[in-house]
């Protein structure tokens, strides 16, 4: 069975084929999730990484979101825009690569403690390749942690994401983290409070462990 069977051929197609390192060249940086969610991410972090771990940030940004006040040995981010990793002050090392041309992570085996995905599985055109090659690098038992919201960038998300609903989107990447070897999948959301004036987007979160023998 290959990576996508049972999926449509172009279901991980998107609308704009311009290479990502030029059309994201083009916008404002960072995520589309407003600040209240954003602070929502942060505290999903604070309670899963491992502090003094090696974390990975792929498809990063200017802003990892991490706890200001937790350290790491390590937070390496890989994303398309040499700028914006630039001006991310969380990163000990900066990777310029577009994923989903180049799908292999360099990154040796078993390196990493943590993987964070924020706000770009709509994104991603190889999901299985991506997520096995995460599943890689990680330390058995090691988690990857992918959070999104209800926005997306409809030149670049993929063709089924933007068919689905948000239960039917935490469906479809459960699949494909399986079929990465990644093991049972944990799902969660935090929606804001009507008062708050900063924040609006819900934020949904999904995080599993690379076995022990993968």
């Amino acid at each position: 069975m290959n990576d996508l069977h049972g999926f449509h051929p172009h279901s991980f197609s998107a609308a704009s084929s311009e290479p990502d390192t030029l059309f994201y060249s083009r916008r404002p940086t960072g995520p589309m999730l407003d600040a209240g969610a954003q602070r929502a991410v942060t505290a999903l972090y604070r309670t899963l990484l491992p502090e003094d771990g090696h974390i990975l940030d792929l498809m990063a940004g200017p802003d990892s979101h991490l706890p200001p006040d937790m350290a790491f040995d390590s937070v390496i981010g890989i994303g398309v825009n040499a700028q914006a990793l630039d001006a991310n002050a969380r990163l000990t090392d900066r990777v310029v690569e577009d994923i989903n041309e180049t799908p292999d992570l360099p990154l040796a085996d078993e390196s990493m403690d943590a993987a964070c995905l924020c706000d770009v599985v709509p994104y991603l055109r190889q999901p299985v390749r991506v997520f096995r090659e995460i599943a890689r690098v990680l330390q058995p038992g090691g988690l990857i942690i992918i959070t999104f919201g209800a926005r997306f960038i409809p030149q670049k998300a993929t063709a089924l994401w933007q068919a689905l609903d948000e239960g039917d989107r935490r469906r479809m990447l459960a699949v494909l983290l399986q079929r990465a070897g990644f093991g049972p999948v944990d799902n969660g959301n935090v929606t804001p409070a009507p008062e708050d004036m900063f924040w609006h987007d819900a934020v949904y979160a999904m995080t599993a462990r690379r076995p022990e023998n993968l």
